[in-house]
């Protein structure tokens, strides 16, 4: 099969956010992708509360979401809305950081609210805590497709092998992370974790990023990744905007596990 992972600049118009994300969808499918995914926060980034309320709706009133809907379906496409942020009913106002699953008929068939929040500071001058705006999810999620199991995760979830090792155990042949990451931590971190998923895993890795410079104070690290189970990287988007296309042979996952069956040989030990 094959995938196209759309990696942008997402910023602080949402419209303009849309239309690249309809264009990515239509180049992506154009060039023989079935399964098209973007980057976390796609459809808007911004560290501006006001801005924020004023582009973001409820899921049930998402414009944004309804034009993908509408558009995966006219392509016969499926589709991973990487994230977006949407309104939640919670009493404390905050949003959700929430992955969608959108089958080729246009149907969401599994939403995923990201679960660990990036609350870190990294240095002197970039600082960030996701969970004063955004509430942190509770579920693990695989989703069933007529292509294979799918582990759905978000960005910061990388850092945390226990839920991927969850998500395998549960079926996921391939695991998304769609990513805002930070020039920092992605110029330290970003591949070695995501191949690191991959291998401990035996699952595919797909993972659309954001890149660039989004919104004031508001940069991303790009290089979106397709990440084989054994590891190897079979596409890397590098800096610029666009559409990323690979190939995945999802006999794969059973070749790697078949190799090294880590994940049937999990034990039970007493903590140190």
């Amino acid at each position: 099969m094959r995938v196209g992972l759309i990696q942008m600049t997402s910023g602080e118009d949402a419209d303009a956010n849309l239309a690249t994300t309809l264009a990515g969808l239509r180049e992506a499918a154009s060039g023989g992708a079935t399964f098209v995914l973007t980057p976390e926060v796609t459809n808007i980034l911004s560290s501006s509360r006001k801005i924020q309320e004023a582009a973001i709706s409820h899921e049930e009133e998402c414009g944004f979401l309804t034009t993908v809907q509408n558009e995966a379906k006219a392509l016969g496409v499926w589709v991973l809305l990487g994230s977006l942020a949407v309104k939640t009913h919670d009493p404390d106002g905050r949003f959700a950081n929430r992955s969608f699953l959108i089958s080729p008929a246009g149907d969401i068939t599994a939403r995923y609210d990201k679960i660990h929040m990036f609350d870190v500071e990294i240095d002197a001058q970039e600082s960030y805590r996701e969970s004063a705006h955004y509430r942190p999810g509770t579920r693990a999620v695989v989703a069933r497709t007529d292509f294979a199991q799918i582990g759905m995760t978000i960005c910061y979830d990388v850092r945390f092998p226990h839920l991927h090792r969850a998500l395998a155990h549960a079926g996921a042949k391939i695991i998304t992370v769609p990513a805002a990451f930070s020039p920092v931590t992605g110029l330290a971190h970003w591949e070695s974790l995501l191949r690191a998923r991959a291998i401990e895993t035996g699952c595919f890795v797909l993972a659309p990023a954001q890149t660039g410079q989004n919104a004031p104070g508001r940069s991303t690290h790009g290089h979106s990744l397709v990440i084989s189970p054994w590891g190897e990287i079979l596409a890397d988007a590098g800096k610029k905007p666009g559409v990323t296309l690979a190939d995945l042979d999802l006999d794969a996952v059973k070749q790697a596990r078949g190799r090294v069956p880590s994940l049937t040989h999990d034990r039970d030990f007493e903590g140190p």
